[in-house]
């Protein structure tokens, strides 16, 4: 689902269509009632004491945080369609790796932008040390990359499937 390029995103129209929804929400009536959650908090009285106030304001800037990057991501956005089923390691793709080749010793992961990180499934960006180390390999090939303590890590390609959600 994406791959950036430079300052290009790549998305599934499924995933552009998800990230458009949850902007307009935000832009409009999570606006109202946030405006409204302040309002109401405001009428309480002392400001400097008043906690309402301060939580609303603080969910004030973090949800206009998130519209600035929704708008900023979906400016950039190109829409494509889902990676091929070829088994080859690329973004929007469910990834299984076996670490220094113990075979026991896996991680499945989805290779794609933060914006699709969930409980559901580890995400890790094509830019990541590991992402940008297994990016373009196939099933079957070994890929190194650099650990944070500046060694590297040779891990095995095991499976490598588009994300269907």
């Amino acid at each position: 689902m994406t791959q950036t390029s430079e300052n290009v995103t790549w998305l599934t129209q499924e995933a552009y269509n998800q990230l458009k929804a949850e902007l307009e929400y935000l832009s409009g009536p999570a606006r109202t009632e946030i405006a409204k959650k302040i309002e109401a908090a405001r009428e309480e009285g002392d400001l400097r004491e008043n906690g309402g106030y301060h939580a609303a304001k603080e969910e004030q800037g973090k949800q206009e945080l998130r519209v600035r990057q929704l708008t900023q991501l979906l400016e950039h956005a190109k829409v494509g369609e889902a990676p091929a089923d070829d088994g080859v390691v690329e973004p929007g793709m469910v990834v299984t790796i076996a670490f220094d080749g113990d075979e026991d010793d896996t991680l499945t992961f989805l290779m794609a932008s933060r914006e699709y990180a969930s409980a559901d499934i580890e995400t890790y960006s094509p830019q990541s040390p590991l992402g940008s180390g297994v990016n373009g390999k196939k099933v079957g090939e070994d890929a190194q990359y650099e650990l944070p303590n500046g060694k590297t890590a040779t891990v095995r390609i095991l499976a490598a499937k588009p994300y269907s959600g």
